[in-house]
């Protein structure tokens, strides 16, 4: 009772201080830039959005839910990764067991998945290695926040158009252009923990249609001084490895180095990242030896991509892409001094071919393919000083796909999209999902979206091939698959005023779980089913003077069908609140982000309690010329916090979140 009531007065707040947003909204929604920087992009009424359907389309006539946050924001309100990012947007949201941020979407995040249920592009390239099919969206990303122009979320499934992962979001990073930067940048922060990063980037367009843009960064962080009670040797019921009155020490730490560069020429884009990211692990995850800093986690991502995009007539453009990727997994866990060590390793190249064609303003056609070689899906375990290896499994598996996707217009303010995948896999054959959207505007700035979709999620060859000491192969694992319906209603009012309603339901079939195969063994197996049903609303605006805000509600109930209870590490209710509000106009804003998040599920039948976090941000553009400033204080009010955990860091029922924290950041242009 205590919690809805707490739940009741942040709702009530919210509303009190976003009430001026709704009276006096004003003006529409800024418009985004599109991925082939056409300028005139900038210019529509609506925003648009690229990654819904493989062409740049106004989010009203989209086939999905989506949410557009651009550079503008990532500054006001301080956000360091793609994970502050996606926390606040609505219905999603984040959790860290001090190794991963992984992201929940619509009620859904199982603790430890390792995000294989969302799809992570970075302008149109995949990056959910083939591995884990993870997508790294914390310090342990392929690509600084910095570097990000603006981010295209789209909710429900995907697999229609991209396949696998796309289970349950496709999450689209557009990154800036060398037109953006127009000359060098330098950048530095400093925070808490004796935290520090710096960034240096250059880019520029030219007159003979050259554009360029290169970026390399470098992070550090000490981490903070940890308490767990439950390796106190004061608590009676403590776990055999306590030790050091419970605290770990010096074993917080992270650090990483990251490289970003593209270059367009006419119809060519080559684009690169290289990112290498080192994570000390404070909880004694995988019962390993508590309070020891050699415990850490190594993770290497790069890829490189080329696209080529040319416009054969005025209604038809084609699209070619090849790209090579790599990837390598390092983990360093300490049993009483003996050093094990678990690797991945994974390489992969392929390429995509699109054909987009459009009969005059009525009918938008795509089709395409794809190929994907895994040259490598490498996976080793073994403990340094012995022989033989624990594990030493070596593959390599294709995929190939081919797509459609017909948009046709008619009466005027009616479109009917409908599109379909076939994917094939070396591993378990063939998979095919389609989706179809009725859309109706019945005014020009009203809209209707009636939504159904499947999706898909291969099991990756950790789920596959994975054994230990404790776990067991299962190589005839099936696909997890998915069916949602969606609802989604948006209102423009006026030129200043956006809302949107949504209301879901899905239901997902052979759910992949790790259950016992024998005692003390576990393994992977496809033993669940699960569904979900909800509504989110959010309303935001925009005022003349630079003040801009939005306000969403997320209420979600999930089920596992077999046993009838609530899913582990999903929120019944989320709130947030942000509001950017001018110092001095177009120069200087404060930014006072609001998230209540309500309790969740635990794997041991415990929960996580509800949180009330606060941030705040100033920052100042131009105050002094081509100096950028910010100042941010993250969970304000110091609120004590626990996100859920996976079993494999057991005894641990939930791990501690960040207190108050502090970020200066400065950024010079020349």
């Amino acid at each position: 009772m205590a919690s809805m009531n707490s739940f009741c007065r942040i709702v009530f707040t919210a509303v009190l201080v976003s009430s001026p947003l709704i009276v006096s909204a004003q003006s529409g929604l800024p418009s985004a830039s599109a991925p082939g920087g056409e300028e005139s992009i900038l210019f529509q009424e609506m925003p648009s959005v690229y990654g819904a359907s493989k062409y740049e389309q106004k989010v009203t006539e989209a086939p999905s839910s989506v949410n557009i946050i651009t550079a503008s924001e990532i500054k006001k309100y301080g956000y360091r990764t793609l994970a502050d990012i996606l926390r606040s947007v609505r219905s999603f949201y984040l959790t860290n067991d001090r190794n991963y941020s992984y992201v929940g979407v619509r009620g859904f995040s199982r603790p430890g998945d390792y995000n294989s249920r969302i799809l992570l592009l970075i302008d149109g390239h995949r990056t959910n290695d083939n591995v884990f099919n993870q997508a790294f969206v914390g310090t342990e990303a392929v690509l600084d926040v910095d570097l990000i122009d603006r981010v295209e979320v789209i909710r429900g499934p995907g697999s229609s158009l991209y396949g696998s992962n796309a289970f349950f979001a496709v999450v689209n990073v557009i990154t800036r252009r060398g037109r953006d930067l127009r000359g060098a940048e330098v950048s530095g922060e400093a925070g808490s923990f004796k935290t520090y990063k710096g960034r240096l980037s250059q880019g520029d367009r030219h007159q003979n249609g050259l554009e360029e843009a290169v970026s390399g960064s470098k992070y550090n962080s000490e981490g903070q001084r940890l308490y767990f009670q439950e390796f106190d040797p004061a608590n009676p019921s403590a776990d055999p490895r306590a030790a050091n009155g419970g605290h770990a020490d010096h074993a917080d730490y992270d650090r990483y180095d990251s490289f970003f560069t593209k270059a367009s020429l006419q119809d060519f884009t080559l684009e690169g990242a290289y990112s290498s990211r080192t994570k000390g692990i404070p909880t004694g995850a995988f019962g390993t030896d508590f309070n020891d800093p050699g415990n850490k986690t190594i993770d290497t991502r790069s890829y490189l991509d080329w696209k080529y995009e040319h416009s054969v007539s005025k209604q038809t453009e084609v699209t070619a892409r090849l790209f090579y990727d790599y990837y390598e997994y390092t983990g360093d866990y300490k049993y009483a001094g003996v050093v094990n060590k678990d690797r991945a390793y994974g390489e992969w190249w392929g390429s995509e071919v699109k054909l987009a064609s459009r009969s005059f303003n009525a009918q938008r056609v795509i089709a395409g393919a794809e190929y994907t070689d895994n040259l490598r899906q490498d996976q080793e375990n073994y403990d340094i000083g012995t022989f033989p290896p624990v594990l030493d499994d070596k593959r390599r598996s294709r995929i190939w796909a081919v797509f459609a996707q017909d948009e046709v217009s008619f009466a005027g303010n009616m479109i009917l999209n409908a599109g379909v995948r076939y994917d094939h896999y070396d591993t378990f054959g063939g998979a095919t999902n389609p989706r179809i959207a009725f859309i109706y505007s019945p005014t020009e700035k009203s809209t209707l979206k009636l939504l159904y979709g499947s999706a898909f999620r291969a099991p990756n060859v950790y789920e596959l091939y994975y054994s230990s000491m404790t776990s067991v192969a299962n190589p005839d694992l099936k696909p997890e698959k998915i069916g949602t319906y969606t609802l989604v209603y948006e209102q423009y009012l006026g030129d200043r005023f956006h809302a949107v309603a949504s209301g879901f339901y899905y239901k997902i079939h052979d759910l992949i779980n790790q259950v016992p195969a024998s005692p003390g063994i576990t393994m992977f197996a496809n033993i669940d089913e699960a569904e979900a049903r909800g509504f989110d609303v959010e309303f935001e605006s925009k005022w003349e003077n630079g003040t801009d805000g939005r306000i969403s509600y997320t209420f979600q109930r999930t089920k596992e069908l077999s046993t009838g209870e609530a899913l582990t590490n999903s929120p019944e209710h989320m709130v947030k609140f942000n509001l950017a509000m001018p110092l001095i106009r177009d120069k200087a804003f404060a930014g006072i982000e609001e998230q209540y998040m309500s309790r969740r599920k635990t794997v041991a039948d415990g929960y996580a309690g509800s949180l009330f976090i606060t941030n705040l941000t100033f920052s100042a553009q131009n105050v002094i010329n081509r100096i950028e400033l910010s100042a941010s204080v993250y969970n304000l009010l110091n609120k004590t916090y626990g996100d859920p955990v996976s079993a494999d860091l057991l005894p641990l029922n939930t791990v501690q979140q960040d207190g108050r924290t502090y970020r200066l950041k400065l950024t010079y242009a020349f």
